[in-house]
């Protein structure tokens, strides 16, 4: 049962504005994603090949405020826009979850050209509560239709998320990870500090 680093989650508070910036500072573009039902948050995705960063707001406060994990974000982006979250995909999500007692949710999106995507997650809730653990995804799609597949005009090339950088406490984050060895690299506050980009011309750091 492997892990590996399937995106980040990025809170913003205006999709377009963050779109534009991402392009012009790291030259790398996005394309729109679609709504999350229930969630009150829309997004857009900056696609890496078998990754991607997740651009993230709260569309719909109303609808954000009545439900936990969309509130979790709402209260995320208030206190600062940034990276937020990261993301383990697996395909082996049930058995994740057993081992550390987690919940499983299905949801789904529907994408601008009207296909609709489906995945299953653990640990959501926890990661919204401590960012330096990552959640786990499990995707209901063909491996073409991973939003890291996505077309999007990059002036850079990507070629996936190298690394990460992430503040928390070793044996915390091994026993969470289940002693799976991971390109993470341990440093700063709690929660996500950098992503690490591989690109054709080199690595790129983001924020």
């Amino acid at each position: 049962m492997a892990l590996r680093i399937d995106h980040v989650v990025w809170g913003v508070d205006d999709l377009d504005r963050a779109a534009e910036e991402v392009q012009e500072r790291y030259g790398l573009a996005s394309v729109p994603g679609g709504r999350h039902p229930g969630w009150g948050t829309a997004n857009r995705i900056v696609p890496l090949g078998d990754s991607y960063v997740e651009l993230l707001a709260v569309v719909d406060p109303d609808e954000a405020a009545a439900d936990p994990v969309g509130s979790g974000y709402a209260r995320h982006i208030r206190a600062a826009s940034g990276l937020m979250l990261w993301c383990l995909a697996t395909d082996g999500l049930d058995a994740v979850a057993a081992r550390l007692g987690l919940g499983i949710q299905a949801k789904s999106r529907v994408l601008p050209d009207g296909t609709r995507i489906g995945w299953r997650s653990a640990g959501l809730a926890a990661a919204l509560e401590k960012p330096s653990l990552p959640f786990f995804i499990e995707w209901d799609v063909a491996p073409e239709r991973h939003p890291g597949r996505m077309d999007a005009p990059h002036a850079a090339t990507p070629q996936g998320i190298a690394s990460v950088t992430v503040g928390a406490d070793p044996e915390e984050l091994s026993a969470w990870l289940g002693g799976a060895a991971l390109p993470v690299r341990l440093g700063g506050p709690p929660g996500i500090n950098v992503v690490t980009v591989a690109t054709m011309a080199g690595e790129m750091t983001i924020p």
